[in-house]
């Protein structure tokens, strides 16, 4: 089981949305040297739905091959389309990923019974360690714990990111599924409190621009030590907020741009951080004591 921090790595592009190949290298080296735990290749907050399935392919693939096995790759895999998942599921099994991660299906609002056919369809297509992914205020659907729990039974489904934020949530699910499948937190802000919970990790936004900090904040939490741990959350609790103050990844594409760590690129419909929305998230990373340029 992958435990820790796990980010859920920006698709650095250049001015006119093209996928920026050396910033891509630039970022999973520094994520490797800075202790990520993990790193969730194309899920949304890469911009998966705005990438075409080539690209959406080639960028799982440049990940695996630079990472070189020195740490997990995980791949975002979802789609709205359950043909279209399998066959980027598929596509991320032959590069050679450790595990994929499939947002529930976004706008056309399935059953909870649609949802577990879905997610067991792929399961039974691809045969590589999956996980679910429920983030209802991006997708407009919720999948509910009684679902995850009957999903939690198909063997090559091996975890879930619960980004409701729902503490409860999370206590319910550690309860109820298997104690080896993974529970994730999908919300930096409540992440610290859900692995003293119970839960396993936290896939992150915030990691993107504070791979060391976040990473040591797991593992505190994670060890059950929740006074080291709130001190060092103390000091990245503006980014926790300041990184969605725009639509994911507006601001946190931004702030890696600021950092110098890559430029400002994304991609249509998404649109550069807004003038008036710099400040916080300049002030918040101050806070955590990153520099800007």
């Amino acid at each position: 089981m992958i435990r820790g921090s796990l980010v859920a790595l920006v698709t650095p592009m250049t001015d006119d949305g093209a996928v920026d190949q050396v910033a891509l290298e630039r970022l999973v080296e520094w994520h490797i040297a800075e202790g990520t735990d993990a790193i969730v290749a194309v899920g949304t907050t890469g911009e998966s739905a705005t990438l075409d399935e080539e690209e959406h392919c080639h960028t799982i693939r440049r990940v695996v091959e630079i990472a070189n096995g020195r740490i997990p790759v995980i791949a975002g895999t979802g789609a709205n389309s359950t043909s279209e998942a399998i066959s980027l599921t598929k596509c991320a099994k032959t590069a050679g990923v450790d595990a994929c991660l499939l947002v529930t299906p976004y706008y056309n609002k399935p059953t909870q019974e649609g949802l577990y056919q879905h997610h067991k369809a792929i399961a039974e297509a691809v045969d590589i360690p999956q996980i679910l992914y429920n983030v209802p205020g991006r997708t407009a659907v919720d999948m509910q714990p009684e679902t995850i729990v009957r999903l939690s039974s198909i063997s090559n489904i091996i975890g879930v990111k619960e980004a409701t934020g729902d503490l409860a949530r999370i206590e319910k699910l550690r309860a109820e599924v298997p104690a080896d499948f993974a529970i994730y937190s999908g919300d930096d802000a409540t992440a610290r409190e859900a692995m003293l919970l119970g839960a396993d990790g936290d896939i992150s936004v915030t990691a993107n621009v504070a791979p060391k900090a976040m990473h040591e904040m797991c593992q505190a939490a994670l060890n059950k030590d929740a006074d080291a741990a709130a001190n060092i959350d103390a000091n990245l609790s503006g980014l926790h907020k300041s990184l969605f103050v725009e639509s994911n990844p507006i601001p946190v594409k931004w702030a890696l741009g600021a950092m110098g760590m890559m430029g400002f690129g994304i991609r249509l419909p998404l649109t550069r951080l807004s003038a008036h929305a710099e400040a916080p998230v300049r002030d918040a990373l101050a806070q955590a004591g990153i520099e800007t340029k």
